[in-house]
């Protein structure tokens, strides 16, 4: 069917939501706007859906959120009575329409007999993943689009574990969704009736006290909140994380924790940031003005779901210096490790995980401390299914995981990336550094100093609809059907494709497989230990290049890292 046959076919639907009927009024001149709501279905990948919010099928709304729930049932029924009365767990953040979006969820699934929890109020994602194990449920559902902009939502899918569905189970419930031929013909209960025989239950309290106690753990040295003078800016911004976080430094006693008052309250359309992300620089500003005020030592944001966690720390000059994520990855394992090393509690098997566009300063500071490191596809999921793979086994146990972008987690009583938990253990980081006499700046260097002066840096392209989507597949398939050999001088030794799982050593011209899941992205290491890597986005219309070098000095990396960027994206931008 056409996409022009598709918007008919809303447009000529009786009972279609009054909303998007004039959503659709208001494009029927417009032929790109029908194309790109239309041309496709809102993908439900193995990280779950994401789309800008608004009427058609490549769009979140009332009925590609219920086409996803029906596909969901669907699924849990295949598994039996217990499936469906242990049931699913559903949470939102502050984004438009998340709280509608969950309860339309919760109405498909009990329509299907399917037990569903709901949330009073936002949640933070990692609290979800939480819930999951805390109600044991056989799945759970996650309302959030993250760190995207405003016009943006999604629906991220997990299972027993509290981690997001692994691969298998998650192309099994897109089987059942892509089954599904008319979004528009699914048919739901009442609201009210379900609440009332009990097949939706809203839930508060229980899950946050539970959440909270298992939040104090994260602590290596408690007594530090009381012994510190410590300041802290924090903001949610505009998010769902501002309550848990609070409650968690107040369980440990922490008083100095200053809030961002414009930015505590949750705010759909982020009002006063550009992006919600603490990737930005610009999601610090107002931490920044108010960390001036107060002289703060740390500064701290959180992205709107609360699962990514940014730092700002102060440099030799006073000024605040926005960590990486990398950067920050490195300080929190550091200071981890060389607690339990302190206590004597490191075990043998423990293992450190990471994904593959992670910086390898981590690799570096885990072997000092006689851990190792096991690297994943990008996705926290993969890190979660290492979780429970290696719990069932006994072979490692967990320690720490975490990925460049800003997510990590520190216990594994969460199963996906925790901004509650980083934010408890960075300020006992820095509590315990200024306890003695350094900054979290000066630990950093003092990690390169001693691990090596690595540096990463991050490239994207935005590319929307289906013209962006062709442009995204043409740099990826010029790219393997036109090795690159070299960057900025600097022969490629050695290139990774996890699309075909193959290993390549370009001089030796030897291949070897790579034991990952299959996933569309390029790496390319280069004769000096730096490496590129090209990755299209999961759940954005994107294509992210990331780089990495290891240099002498600060000033050396950077300069390095400049030049490799450079170079790469010139071959980019060649190809486009």
């Amino acid at each position: 069917m056409s996409y022009l046959q598709t918007y008919n076919k809303w447009q000529q639907y009786d009972h279609l939501d009054e909303d998007i009927r004039s959503e659709l009024i208001l494009m029927q001149d417009n032929e790109k706007a029908k194309e790109d709501a239309f041309y496709k279905n809102l993908e439900f990948g193995t990280g779950g859906m994401r789309g800008e919010i608004g009427a058609g099928t490549n769009r979140m709304n009332l009925y590609t959120v219920r086409k996803a729930a029906e596909g969901l049932a669907r699924y849990i029924e295949k598994y039996g009575e217990e499936a469906k009365s242990r049931g699913v767990v559903l949470a939102y953040d502050c984004r438009r329409k998340s709280p509608e979006f969950a309860l339309e969820i919760a109405r498909t699934l009990a329509s299907h007999g399917i037990q569903a929890y709901v949330f009073e109020a936002l949640r933070p994602t990692p609290e979800l993943s939480f819930a999951v194990r805390f109600l044991h449920t056989f799945m759970g559902g996650m309302i959030t689009a993250s760190h995207n902009p405003p016009e943006y939502n999604g629906f991220k899918v997990y299972g027993e574990d509290g981690a997001q569905l692994n691969l298998e189970d998650a192309a099994a419930v897109i089987d059942e969704i892509n089954k599904i031929d008319n979004e528009l013909s699914i048919e739901v209960g009442s609201l009210e009736e379900f609440k009332q025989s009990g097949l939706i239950k809203i839930i508060s309290n229980d899950v946050d006290d539970s959440y909270v106690e298992h939040l104090i753990t994260v602590s290596q040295q408690p007594k530090l909140a009381k012994e510190t003078d410590l300041t802290v800016v924090f903001s949610p911004l505009h998010g769902a994380s501002n309550d848990m976080v609070q409650r968690g430094f107040n369980a440990l006693g922490y008083e100095n924790i200053h809030i961002v008052k414009e930015q505590e309250q949750p705010d759909s359309e982020f009002t006063t940031v550009a992006s919600p992300n603490p990737e930005e620089p610009g999601a610090f500003e107002y931490a920044i003005r108010d960390g001036k005020k107060i002289n703060a030592d740390l500064l701290i944001t959180a992205d709107p779901d609360g699962d990514r966690l940014g730092l700002a720390v102060k440099g030799s000059d006073g000024e605040y210096i926005l960590l990486t994520g990398n950067q920050t990855g490195a300080i929190l394992l550091d200071y981890l490790l060389a607690r339990k090393q302190e206590k004597g509690i490191i075990p043998a098997n423990g293992r450190v995980f990471k994904t593959i566009v992670t910086s390898e300063i981590g690799r570096k500071i885990a072997g000092h401390y006689g851990v190792t490191t096991e690297d994943v596809l990008t996705g926290f999921k993969f890190i979660g299914e290492k979780i429970k793979k290696y719990e069932a086994s006994g072979e490692h146990t967990f320690l720490f995981g975490y990925e460049e972008s800003y997510g990590y987690l520190v216990k594994d009583f969460a199963r996906d990336k925790d901004a509650v938990q980083a934010a408890l253990l960075a300020v006992e980081a820095a509590a315990y550094h200024k306890n003695e006499g350094k900054t979290l700046y000066e630990v950093l260097l003092a990690l390169y100093e001693q691990h090596g002066y690595y540096r990463e840096g991050l490239e994207s392209l935005t590319l929307k609809g289906k013209e962006g989507a062709d442009k995204i597949q043409s740099i990826l398939s010029s790219f393997r059907e036109n090795p690159i050999r070299e960057i900025d001088n600097l022969t490629v030794h050695l290139q990774e494709d996890y699309g075909t799982l193959k290993r390549l050593f370009t001089v030796q011209g030897t291949e070897e497989d790579i034991l990952l899941p299959s996933s569309n992205v390029l790496k390319y290491f280069l004769e000096d230990g730096s490496w590129v890597c090209v990755r299209p986005s999961g759940t954005e219309p994107k294509v992210k290049f990331y780089f990495s070098v290891v240099g002498t000095s600060v000033e050396h990396s950077e300069e390095k890292l400049a030049h490799i960027k450079e170079a790469f994206m010139a071959k980019v931008n060649a190809v486009i």
